[in-house]
Parts: C-alpha cells; structure tokens; sequence
C-alpha cells in the first residue's frame, strides 16, 4: 500500500509532463534560430571574404575605391571593385530618409499620445497600419511613376538619384518610426505628467521638458531601427536610384547602393567568379552593418534602461 502511494505520489501529473514538453519545444526552436543565424553570418563571411583570400583583393582598396567595375583590370592589374559609390550611397539615402522621417514621425506620435489620444489614434493608427502594409514594389513602383517625374520637373536631371530613393524611403520608415515613437510615449509613466501640471507647467511644457525627455531612449531606438530599415532596403530604392555605380555628386545625380547593385548583379554572374565573390562582398558589409544597427539599438535600450 505504501509502495503504491509512494508511486503515485512520485509520478508525473499530465501538466507536468506538457510543461517538459513545452519547455523542449522552445529550447529547440531557440537552438535553431540560432543555428541558423549563425550559419548565415558564416555563410556569408566565407563567401565574402573569398575576394582578399581567393581573389587577392586589396580590403582598403575595396573600401575605398571610386571604380566598381569587376570585369576590368585597372593599371596595377588589380580588378576594380571599389564599394565606396555603393557604401556611401547606401549612408546618405539612409541618413536623409531618417533626417525628414524624424521630425513627422515624432509629431505624429506627440499628436496620437499627448494631444488627441483618442480621435489621433482613432484616426491615424489604420494609416499607419496601411503603410506598414504595403509592399516594397508598390512604393518602388509610385516612386517611379511619381516622385521621379517630381523630381525631374523640379529639380532637373533625370529624376533618379539620391533624393527619390531619400522621399521613397521617407514614406517607407515613417511608420516604423511613428509606432516605435508611440509606445516609447507610451511607457513614459503617467504620475510623471501630474507632477508636472501640479507644479504650473503647461501641456505643452510637459510634453517638451518632461514627457519627450523620458521617452528619448525609446525614440532613439524607433530612430536607429527606422534607419536599419532604409540602409536594408532593395526593390523600391533599385527602382527609382539610377543603378548607376557612382559617387553622387548632388541628391539628383543617379548612384546606387549596397542592395540595389546586389540584386541587379547576383543573378548575372557565376558561383565562385570574381563578380560574384565581389558582390558576396558587398552582402557582407550590408550584414555588418545591419549587426552594428542592431547593436547600438540594444545599447540605446540597455542605456534607457539604467536610466529608469
């Protein structure tokens, strides 16, 4: 009779046992997330790292090289894959997407969580949620029956270059930027706004001089991921950029960026050749520095953080 209460007692009640396996189960799908980010990072670094091992390329070279043309040989009888047209392009659509993105988006998400909360958020959260929506090719393809002909007719040139990517890429981030916003005003707790209205401040003294300055990490980090964003984009920037491997020399001049030379060039060259080890390249510098954006956005929130 003991020995059998004694099992009883000992065995494994059903919950317990869908606990075991539910915790088997997320230990697996996080080992292999990882694994797979990890054989993507190796991936693409053996591929990439192919051009200064196998090709004999030189990295400052790479880096910092004005020619991108890795069919021809220059004068030292070295190939010419210069990134810097494509690396600067890829930073200054970036930047200047971010730059005018900033400000609409702040505005906005003041304007949903301080100033309206009801009827803005009523208003111009499906808005949001549309944009987000949207594919990339039907941003690309307004850009290019829209803002390029803007741009020629008010700018002169031809229209492509580096201030249609910047407006494309502007309406692309300006939701991820808004609703991170948002929930970063969010957060900011709400005895923080009483005590400011208690002391004589205005709203809008409080929104400026309390509500902002708490939710400047949260902000921050809606900025930097918004900009990961842009510097990640491929489709809608290939088509209204020019493709034209060049340093741009004013915001309607065509260039190009990491990805919009990536996906016109990758499908075009052979597994293991120069062009493509070259382009391998390329990708590599796009995933570090999509690891370094994702950094410094956990640094911001690590920061924000200590700060609470």
């Amino acid at each position: 009779m003991n020995n059998k209460l004694q099992k009883q007692l000992l065995k494994r009640s059903k919950a317990a046992k869908l606990e075991r396996w539910g915790k088997t189960i997320s230990f697996l799908a996080l080992m292999l997330i990882t694994v797979t980010v990890f054989a993507i990072i190796i991936f693409v670094a053996s591929k990439g790292l192919s051009t200064f091992f196998s090709n004999h390329v030189n990295l400052i070279d790479f880096l910092t090289g004005k020619n991108w043309n890795p069919n021809v040989t220059n004068s030292k009888g070295q190939p010419e894959v210069g990134a810097l047209p494509m690396i600067s392009g890829s930073f200054v659509v970036t930047i200047l997407s971010a730059l005018l993105a900033t400000p609409f988006a702040i505005g906005t998400a003041i304007f949903m969580n301080e100033i309206s909360p009801h009827r803005g958020a009523k208003i111009l959260q499906p808005v949001i949620e549309l944009l987000v929506g949207i594919p990339s090719v039907v941003y690309g393809f307004i850009g290019l029956t829209v803002v390029v002909p803007a741009v020629r007719s008010v700018f002169g040139g031809s229209g492509f270059g580096i201030l249609a990517g910047t407006f494309v890429l502007f309406v692309m981030i300006l939701p991820t930027v808004t609703s991170m916003s948002v929930d970063a005003l969010r957060s900011v707790p709400r005895y923080y706004r009483e005590a400011a209205l208690a002391l004589g401040a205005t709203q809008w003294q409080t929104i400026y001089k309390v509500v902002l300055r708490a939710a400047t990490p949260g902000m921050l980090t809606a900025i930097v991921f918004g900009m990961a964003r842009a510097f990640g984009e491929a489709l809608a920037v290939q088509m209204v950029i020019g493709n034209a491997a060049l340093l741009p020399t004013s915001l309607v001049s065509p260039a190009s960026t990491l990805t919009s030379v990536l996906t016109t060039g990758i499908g075009n060259t052979v597994m293991g050749s120069l062009q493509n080890n070259a382009l391998w390249s390329l990708a590599l510098v796009l995933l570090i520095m999509s690891l370094i954006f994702n950094l410094v956005i956990r640094l911001i929130g690590r920061k924000g953080a200590m700060s609470k």
